[in-house]
């Protein structure tokens, strides 16, 4: 690795690796830099639902991204497999919403994008999810049978493999203290132990930190840390089949028969901890959704910080006032299910290559700074 390289990612979640994998794809040399260690934030603690929830209440940009990604998944999953020896465990269990109320709606999107959805009556639901609690099912549901899941933590595993046999040098517990712009120009950052490190362009893509770093240049970012915990089943494998959404508390099956149950929506600032109120919840409801869950024990309780952002549509673009300064960053719930797509524009952005969906509806241009950009 230069000294100097072409570009340096501040961030090791989903979306710093994914956009350090496109980069060295195509050529560049690239250096990242993780606080901690890649993938153990909000990429690690989230369920790998390929769906956002309920697609059609969120803004059309959301729904961009999201079906770009889920066209491109299966073979990404496939490809790191063969890279790296790692599933990520592409499963397409389909998505069951036994509360959707807005159908209307629902349909109205479906149509828009393509996307397979049906009115499953009751007698049907039986057949599709015999899990699925029978108070829940006596009106019928909303099916999407092509939604899939990964298994994040396994995913974030073979991106940083991947990105390690590409070249790209992984720094991790190296905090960035500031980016460095001299007249108007990013030429790197300082770390917290007082190091430079340059480069001739910076993305930054430090989920809910990512606006901490931007304070320094004047700039604003509407990204904040918003909490969510969930829980982990150990069951036999098939007591859960499909993915179940019900009033925004959602199940999720793996492979080997656990069973994550999520999440909730905390605005807590930086404090990441469970509290028993939220496990008393999350127990309550997915006894609710799947009777069958109170013969088995709870494996695991945890917490993980979301970037919250306006709407959930994420920034992906050029920093307003700082030439050669990207952000990636902002995507709320849905990292993992934005991960590809997000990757592939901003790296399009950087590379000034084409891509299939516009940058408009992305671009930090909501962001302005409030100060002159100074050399540090």
């Amino acid at each position: 690795m230069s000294k100097h390289p072409d570009c340096l990612i501040i961030g090791g979640g989903l979306i710093g690796m994914l956009t350090a994998r496109e980069l060295a794809l195509a050529g560049l040399q690239v250096r990242l830099i993780e606080r901690g260690q890649t993938g153990r934030e909000s990429t690690w603690a989230g369920g790998g639902i390929l769906s956002p929830l309920y697609p059609w209440r969120y803004d059309a940009a959301i729904s961009g991204l999201a079906q770009y990604s889920q066209n491109v998944y299966s073979d990404l999953v496939a490809r790191l497999k063969e890279e790296t020896g790692i599933d990520a465990e592409w499963t397409q269990n389909g998505l069951l919403m036994p509360d959707c109320s807005d159908i209307d709606a629902a349909s109205k999107w479906a149509n828009q994008y393509g996307a397979e959805l049906h009115y499953i009556e009751q007698d049907e639901l039986a057949n599709i999810a015999p899990e699925l609690s029978c108070k829940l099912s006596q009106s019928g549901a909303l099916w999407m049978p092509k939604v899939a899941q990964v298994r994040n933590p396994r995913l974030a595993e073979a991106v940083r493999s991947s990105i390690n046999k590409l070249g790209v040098e992984v720094l991790t517990n190296t905090t960035v203290r500031e980016i460095k712009v001299h007249a108007g120009k990013v030429v790197g950052v300082m770390t917290s132990t007082g190091e430079s490190l340059t480069a001739n362009s910076v993305v930054l893509a430090s989920g809910a930190w990512s606006a901490g770093l931007l304070e320094n240049l004047g700039v604003e970012l509407p990204v904040s840390p918003v909490l969510g915990q969930m829980l982990l089943y150990k069951t036999k494998p098939n007591t859960v089949k499909r993915i179940i959404l019900n009033q925004e508390r959602y199940v999720i099956p793996r492979r080997d028969g656990r069973v994550l149950v999520g999440s909730t929506l905390e605005h807590t600032g930086f404090e990441k901890k469970t509290t028993e109120t939220a496990r008393v919840e999350l127990e309550a409801e997915s006894r609710r959704i799947v009777p069958a869950l109170a013969n088995f024990p709870i494996e695991m309780h945890w917490a993980g910080l979301r970037p919250g952002s306006p709407n959930g549509v994420p920034f992906i673009g050029a920093c307003p006032g700082a030439e050669g300064l990207y952000i990636n960053t902002g995507h709320f719930r849905y990292g993992v299910t934005l991960g590809p797509a997000s990757a592939e524009l901003l790296a399009s952005i950087i590379l000034g290559t084409g891509f299939d969906l516009s940058p408009t509806a992305y671009a930090p241009n909501q962001i302005s700074p409030t100060a002159q950009l100074e050399a540090g």
